[in-house]
């Protein structure tokens, strides 16, 4: 099994920023495995960072269904103060969210999920040049080789 590591991934903003997922927990219940990823920002609200959520199951078919969900959180913006000088803090005020979604029958192989999990990335990234697929990572290991964080 593949040991929990943290998730280094940057955004898309202009000048771009590295945000450091780190494991929160793994739970096993039955033939399903859910790993939890989260920022870890001091200065930020737990619910309002970032976070991942890895899950693998096997259905009765053989198929084993492999989700990778990535939430962004985002705050209300504060503004102004009530008549007694009070100001609430913010909450959040919605969460955008990504879901990759790889359903790998009992008959796939490595090589064709790779094939499968890279034209998503390529297509997603806008990428029209050759590049050489991830093979390291949890989102890989989790698709390619079937293998959970533990």
């Amino acid at each position: 099994m593949s040991a929990i590591a943290n998730i280094v991934a940057f955004d898309g903003a202009s000048t771009p920023v590295s945000h450091t997922l780190v494991p929160i927990h793994v739970t096993r219940e039955g033939g399903k495995v859910m790993a939890m990823y989260r920022e870890k920002i001091p200065t930020l609200p737990e619910e309002a960072q970032v976070f991942v959520i890895l899950v693998q199951e096997k259905t009765k078919a053989g198929t084993t269904i492999t989700t990778y969900d990535v939430n962004v959180p985002v705050m209300e913006s504060v503004s102004g103060v009530n008549s007694s000088g009070y100001t609430a803090a913010p909450k959040v005020a919605f969460i955008d969210r990504n879901v990759y979604i790889n359903y790998a029958p009992s008959r796939s192989t490595v090589t064709s999920r790779r094939l499968a999990r890279q034209l998503l990335v390529n297509m997603t990234g806008n990428v029209t040049t050759s590049v050489a697929p991830a093979t390291a990572g949890c989102v890989p290991e989790a698709v390619d080789l079937l293998v959970m964080p533990t």
